[in-house]
Formats: structure tokens, sequence, C-alpha cells
């Protein structure tokens, strides 16, 4: 399914994401400067956590839990209905550097995906 190669592998797996969503999670929960991003959510992340845990696992190489649940992911067309502009873009990233930061021992994976995140999340704006 994935090779050892991939940044799921590097990440360690499904374990590895989860523990990365669950860290990020956590640190938007509780981060004072998170408070706009955290406002767009729900008051129970659970979902939010097994769908951001199910995407990631695909996106990075791993298996495909998210597409096999809810079909193409089409990321932007799933957020058009929440207010995403630079401040929630960098509260965003701020908790998921913060989260890499703290989960991924790889220097050379961390930068990595905080640099396809960092797109990715710009890619979210819709204000």
């Amino acid at each position: 399914m994935s090779d050892e190669r991939s940044p799921f592998m590097r990440l360690g797996g499904e374990a590895g994401v989860r523990r990365l969503v669950d860290r990020f999670y956590d640190l938007m929960d509780s981060r004072p400067d998170a408070a706009e991003l955290r406002a767009l959510h729900p008051p129970d992340l659970a979902s939010s956590r097994d769908k951001l845990a199910w995407f990631l696992d695909g996106w990075l190489g791993g298996p495909p839990h998210y597409v096999a649940r809810f079909g193409h992911p089409r990321l932007r067309a799933r957020h058009l209905p929440f207010v995403i502009g630079e401040r929630e873009r960098d509260q965003w990233m701020a908790c998921m550097r913060q989260a890499l930061a703290e989960t991924t021992d790889d220097a050379a994976l961390r930068e990595h995906l905080a640099e396809t995140m960092a797109r990715l999340a710009d890619h979210m704006r819709n204000t």
C-alpha cells in the first residue's frame, strides 16, 4: 500500500498521523491565539480529528480512508461554508507547525510537511 519512503511511513503510519492530528487539535483547542480558528469547529472535536487523520493518511501516501468514506476530498468546496482568511490560515499553520515540531523528530520531513501544508492551508482561504 505505501512504501517506507512515503511521508505517511516516515511519520509513523496511522499511529504517527493520529499523534500529529491529536496534538494539532489539542493545541487549537487550548491556544488563545487560535480562538477564531477554534470557533469554526464544533464543540466536540472527535469527528474533526477523525476526518483530518483519514484525509492525511491518504494525502501522505497511506491508506485512502477519507476517500473510502466520503469520496473525493474536494477540500476547498467543503470549506466554503466557513470564512477562512489569512488570520484563520495563520492560526491553523501555527498549531500545525507546533504539532509537527512536537511529534516529528525527522527535521527534513517536518519542514517538507510544513511547506506543503502551508500551500494547502493557503488554498483554503476564501476571503
